[in-house]
């Protein structure tokens, strides 16, 4: 069967007959046996030299034939499936889909010369490497950087995640794809808290488990009380990215400072002063936990943080090393509690100026909190 197909007389009729009805018929006969292995060595050298004449036909369907049949060949010469690449839609689109024998490089040079069409051909590969994603998201149109976030098997680093952000941030398939995209860096979760719909923000709190507080905090649209949560069980290269990425962008606000702290999240305020301050995170904890004293408010005023919420700060900082974890079931709840509690039952007597939303946030986030715990404050 393998040498009828491949016979001389097929190559005498494709190179006599003007038919393009005969040539479709030719090409599906070679290029289905070359597709499924079943040539020769010398069967397959005679069939892509007739695919390189024929890359160039005249006839469309004559390519489409090609591509089809060719698109996921591992075997197929370079220039014969680049050049199908380059072709009309029609003809491009499978081969843009399927062929691994596409460089990388080949896949960056059509997206930035291709329709969008095209574009979203690449971006629904099964593999997309990083460096065509950033490509894609430089210069694709919406609906291909849609696709390509929502494909799983493309490799999308943070840098490129932020690009789409800064593109398309403004647009629900985008924001849709991001949110139901596994594993977002925390900086990008934390862009998205403030651009999404209701409706979004419960699917990411599902989709990116982030933490029942959190869904309570992003129900009520605030970006500075979700970011705190946020932080919560990041590492600690997370941590200090996302601090880094909030003062870069005007968010590591002194309030957002103040309500991670008395929230009990240690983490966050460190990393906030080591970045507010410029000095290293090791440094920080330090200056932090500096029995005397002096280390912490040479690092506050480093940072420059309001003077007024210094008690405050003093204030939480000492309860946090008194107050533990109880092992119990929702613990962190309960420890964030008892931090608030000490907090608010002695800034009046410490002279702590609260700001108004932040004295009412603290108010209203421990009446969300469990009452019990198993060892006093």
């Amino acid at each position: 069967m393998t040498k009828t197909m491949l016979s001389q007389e097929d190559v005498q009729l494709l190179l006599t007959d003007p038919s393009g009805q005969v040539r479709v018929e030719t090409a599906t006969k070679i290029a289905t046996s070359y597709g499924e292995g079943k040539l020769t060595e010398a069967e397959r050298k005679l069939a892509e030299e007739i695919f390189a004449v024929m890359v160039q036909d005249a006839e469309v369907r004559v390519r489409e034939t090609l591509a089809s049949h060719l698109k996921e060949s591992l075997t197929v010469p370079h220039d014969v499936a680049l050049s199908l690449a380059k072709d009309v839609e029609s003809v491009s689109l499978p081969v843009l889909r399927s062929s691994e024998v596409l460089t990388d490089a080949d896949l960056v040079t059509i997206i930035g010369n291709a329709g969008s069409a095209k574009q979203v051909a690449v971006a629904g590969r099964s593999v997309v490497s990083d460096q065509v994603s950033s490509a894609l998201v430089e210069s694709g149109s919406e609906e291909a950087v849609t696709t390509l976030v929502s494909n799983e098997g493309a490799v999308l680093s943070e840098v490129t995640l932020q690009k789409a952000v800064d593109t398309f941030g403004d647009k629900e398939p985008l924001q849709t794809a991001m949110v139901k995209r596994p594993g977002l860096p925390i900086t990008v979760s934390e862009r998205l808290v403030t651009l999404v719909s209701e409706h979004l923000r419960d699917e990411l709190v599902t989709r990116q488990e982030l933490s029942s507080s959190l869904a309570t905090d992003l129900l009520l649209q605030t970006r500075e009380r979700a970011t705190i949560n946020l932080s919560s069980g990041s590492s600690e290269d997370e941590l200090v990215n996302l601090v880094h990425h909030m003062n870069e962008n005007d968010r590591l606000t002194a309030s957002i400072v103040l309500r991670a702290l008395c929230m009990g999240d240690l983490a966050f305020f460190e990393a906030a002063l080591a970045e507010l301050s410029g000095v290293s995170l090791k440094n920080s904890r330090t200056l932090i936990h500096d029995p005397g004293q002096l280390g912490l408010k040479r690092l506050y005023d480093k940072a420059g943080l309001p003077s007024a919420q210094f008690t405050a700060v003093r204030a939480a900082i000492d309860a946090t090393r008194e107050t533990e974890y109880d092992g119990g079931e929702n613990d962190r709840e309960r420890y964030s509690r008892r931090i608030i509690e000490r907090i608010l039952t002695q800034y009046g007597d410490l002279g702590v100026e609260f700001e108004a939303d932040d004295l009412e946030y603290l108010l209203n986030k421990m009446s969300d909190l469990p009452g019990e715990y198993s060892k006093d404050v």
